[in-house]
């Protein structure tokens, strides 16, 4: 009967066994909600600035039986995918650009798996604005017509423009650029109208058109970590549209006519001359004469021509001041505005003799000659031979010379001529007589009398043809280059491309390229060209030296030259690893402390040399977490003792292999493993400071070596310091002290038993011996004791083959009275420690044979 219960209770076992064994649960993400970056990925957002390459969200989850899980993240059939998952770790990349004008959601479906069972959900990321479009017109460019009559303040148009952007960056206002002229316009910051500036009038006599750019800016918002603020400007060209507003004006007054004596009637004297003030629409004029004729002019009314209507012997004054009209007249023949002017007639004596040049043949009115750029200042053109004279006599011969050209280059000498002169011309501005800049002058020699009423003149044509000298250096097309190369760029590699131009015509032209400088060892240079090239065994290394400069010369024919410099940044790149010191390393951690490892990178600058380190592998269970940054590993968060940690590992020590990588930050990316070995242990409780320090420095033995030693020094200077006071006092007293009695200063001797499996540690302090004499041992006052005293050594039990821990003491004849133990003095730290870490070790022996 007892049998059948057993059987039955067992088959209950396996029964409730099998149904636990059964049961498993779909693991499920933690729903962190919409502003934590690990979860489900529900209601997660994101800016359209986000780099590519960014990890933006860790999913996250568990499975309710413990069991590791993994992450899977996939999109709708035809969908861009813009993430990308890794499955063990959960954390999502960016891996395609976004756009939230072009999308501003995308659809995720997320999943959670471990191995038995799959949960999958679908999520909406949404796609947060930033401040990347710029405004754009609606309808600008464009031309506006204005009628010039129009009131000031008017508005004239309204300005149209959009911008794709949410918030303050979606948000225009507008305003004119001006570029620090005044405007008659202004706009309304905020509708885009453009009206008229109040005061201001359109004037088409003065400008028939405007041109004015108008700005779009926009509010301004972040965009990759930064505030930006867009713009755009278009240009609006506003034609101003005349009215009838203003009156005829007369054209080059003052007017002045005259009558000669060989006048016949008829002759025409002087023509006058008026445009309608409205040059939009200008109407005809209709002249007419109103005061100051005497009867002896006339004008005709559509010409302006004024003429002689008897002989000059009947005219009775030598002077005549006519008052001319001149009227608008309207597509009816009506007269409308008109203007005046008035017009002074002389009558003079006959000038007939114009001025006239000559050259060494004769009349000439065309002068040429050849000569090298850049004469000396004041020189005179010897090469022109220039004569001018005026045939008539008194003030009809006197004349002015003018030299008219470009710039002032040269200038005539003499300036008034009386009947006859010899033209010199004199070099005035010989740095504008360039090759370059012209290749012949052309210059108009004039001249015009000076008080005669017909202001008789002549001209004549000097071309001046110039040859070219080598007056340039070589210019650069730059002061500075710069230029950036890789450094894994092999010998002969194009650097930059340095353009020098001479304006001097034919081999003094020609430019001749060279570099010199501290820096320019690695580099060459075309001479012809002026490419720069690495030296063919140049190797180029970003962390030995990334930046060079020197400089490059340009070079004429004759010895002409310009420098200009040039700076060479070598690109690091990711050529390097990063490197541990050892390949193994060998950690102690203390549960509640952490060890840290260290990698280097070689390369020059980050991203390259910037390492994140992670937890590849573990043997046994990863029970650890690093810190990615600064490689700082620490046990997880739920180990808090010694006995968690054996019920993990399955093997007699806590010790663990793990494999940690460190990664660079570089691309490609370069990463490199090391094993360290971590063995586990326990702080002890109450353990003093020499036993905090022993266990501390387990990993190094040097500096235990090292204190022990200085605490046998310390020990060994005060015995002999203490025995060479005592041996000084007793032999000045000279005499042999009698037997004294003995204190025991000492802690008893301690015997540490070691226990079987399941006993305890014992320690037993043996009975302190009285009466109990000591032979051959000398006390502290340096003399014998009595025969037949031996010095008896309490031993404790012990195991056969183990050591035997035994703390000897002294025994000599001391008092009949058993002494008391001093239970106050405290216990030695380095003793109790030492005895504490033994016990731990038994202790975890005895559990691992236990296992």
């Amino acid at each position: 009967m007892k049998n059948v219960k057993k059987l039955h209770f067992s088959l209950l076992l396996v029964l409730v066994h099998v149904c636990f064994a059964q049961a498993d649960y779909a693991p499920f993400f933690y729903d962190n909600g919409p502003y934590s970056s690990n979860g489900n990925l529900a209601l997660f957002s994101l800016t359209e600035d986000t780099p590519v390459g960014t990890e933006i969200y860790t999913l996250n989850g568990t499975d309710p039986e413990g069991q590791e899980v993994r992450y899977g993240l996939s999109f709708e059939p035809g969908a861009k995918e813009y993430f990308r998952v890794e499955p063990k770790s959960g954390n999502i990349t960016l891996v395609e650009q976004l756009d939230r004008e072009i999308l501003d959601s995308i659809e995720v479906l997320v999943s959670i798996t471990d191995g038995r069972s799959k949960v999958t959900e679908k999520v909406t990321v949404f796609v947060m604005d930033a401040n990347d479009e710029r405004p754009v017109f609606k309808n600008l460019p464009s031309f506006l017509d204005v009628p010039e009559n129009s009131e000031c303040g008017s508005s004239i148009y309204k300005v149209l423009a959009v911008d794709r952007d949410t918030g303050s960056g979606g948000s225009i206002t507008f305003y004119l650029q001006t570029n620090g002229q005044s405007s008659k316009f202004a706009i309304d910051r905020h509708s885009g109208v453009l009206r008229i500036k109040p005061g201001e009038m359109l004037d088409y006599e003065r400008s028939t058109t405007h041109f004015i750019t108008v700005v779009a800016k926009d509010g301004g918002g972040n965009y990759n970590g930064k505030e930006q603020v867009m713009s755009s400007s278009a240009t609006l060209t506003i034609n101003v549209i005349d009215t009838q507003d203003t009156p005829p004006s007369f054209v080059g007054t003052p007017y002045f006519g005259y009558v000669y004596e060989v006048s016949v009637p008829g002759s025409e004297i002087f023509t006058v001359f008026a445009k309608d003030g409205d040059l939009g629409m200008p109407k005809p004029i209709h002249y007419s004469l109103e005061n100051g004729t005497d009867g002896v002019f006339s004008i005709n009314k559509t010409s302006g021509v004024i003429s002689l209507l008897t002989y000059p012997i009947y005219l009775k004054r030598e002077i005549f001041n006519m008052k001319v009209k001149a009227s608008e007249v309207s597509p009816e023949g009506n007269l409308m505005d008109y203007g005046f002017t008035t017009v002074v007639i002389r009558v003079v004596d006959l000038n007939n003799h114009p001025p006239t040049f000559y050259g060494e043949n004769g009349p000439q009115n065309m002068f040429e000659m050849t000569m090298y750029e850049h004469p000396p200042e004041g020189e005179i053109i010897r090469g022109l031979k220039i004569t001018v004279n005026d045939s008539d006599q008194g003030s009809n011969a006197k004349f002015n010379l003018r030299l008219i050209g470009p710039g002032r280059m040269l200038r005539v000498v003499p300036q008034t001529v009386l009947n006859e002169a010899q033209v010199t011309i004199l070099v005035e501005d010989s740095a504008a007589m360039d090759y370059e800049k012209f290749h012949f002058l052309t210059f108009k020699l004039l001249a015009v009398e000076m008080d005669t009423p017909e202001r008789f003149s002549a001209t004549a044509d000097i071309v001046i043809h110039l040859l070219d000298t080598n007056d340039n250096a070589p210019k650069f097309s730059s002061v500075y280059y710069i230029a950036r190369i890789p450094e894994n760029s092999p010998g002969n590699s194009n650097v930059v491309s340095v353009t020098a131009t001479d304006p001097d015509s034919g081999f003094w032209g020609e430019v001749k390229y060279s570099i010199y400088g501290s820096g320019a060892d690695l580099f060459l240079i075309h001479s012809a060209s002026g490419i720069i090239y690495t030296q063919p065994w140049a190797s180029l290394d970003a962390e030995v030296k990334s930046k060079y400069n020197f400089y490059v010369k340009a070079e004429d024919a004759e010895g002409k030259y310009s420098l200009a410099e040039v700076f060479v940044t070598v690109l690091d790149l990711n050529d390097h690893p990063p490197e541990f010191n050892e390949n193994f390393l060998e950690k102690t951690m203390i549960i509640g402390a952490l060890v840290k490892i260290e990698a280097q990178d070689d390369d020059a600058e980050g991203p390259n040399n910037v390492i994140e380190y992670s937890i590849m592998k573990t043997d046994p269970e990863n029970i650890f977490d690093i810190n990615a940054d600064t490689g700082e590993i620490k046990l997880k968060s739920y180990i808090k003792s010694m006995d968690i940690v054996q019920n993990i590992t399955k093997q007699n020590d806590c010790t663990w292999s793990v494999v940690v990588q460190a990664q660079d930050r570089g691309s490609p990316s370069f990463s490199t493993t090391t094993v360290v070995k971590i063995d586990i242990t326990e702080a002890t409780q109450h353990r003093g400071p020499w036993a905090s320090f022993f266990v501390q420095s387990r990993d190094k033995p040097l500096h235990i070596l090292g204190m022990i030693a200085g605490v046998i020094s310390l020990m060994v200077v005060v015995t002999v310091f203490i025995s060479t006071i005592m041996f000084m006092r007793n032999k000045k007293s000279n005499r042999i002290l009698p037997h004294r009695r003995i204190r025991r200063r000492n802690k008893p001797p301690v015997t540490f038993k070691f226990p079987n499996s399941g006993e305890k540690l014992l320690i037993q302090e043996p009975e302190v011996m009285v009466g109990v004499n000591c032979s051959n041992c000398n006390i502290a006052s340096g003399h014998p004791l009595p025969p037949n005293h031996n010095m008896n050594v309490v031993t404790g039990h012990h195991w056969p083959g183990d050591r035997q821990w035994v703390v000897p003491t002294v025994l000599g004849t001391v008092a009949q009275i058993k002494p008391k133990r001093n239970r106050n003095r405290p216990v030695d730290s380095v003793n109790a420690a030492l005895v504490s870490e033994l016990k731990m070790r038994l202790d975890q022996r005895r559990l691992a044979n236990c296992s």
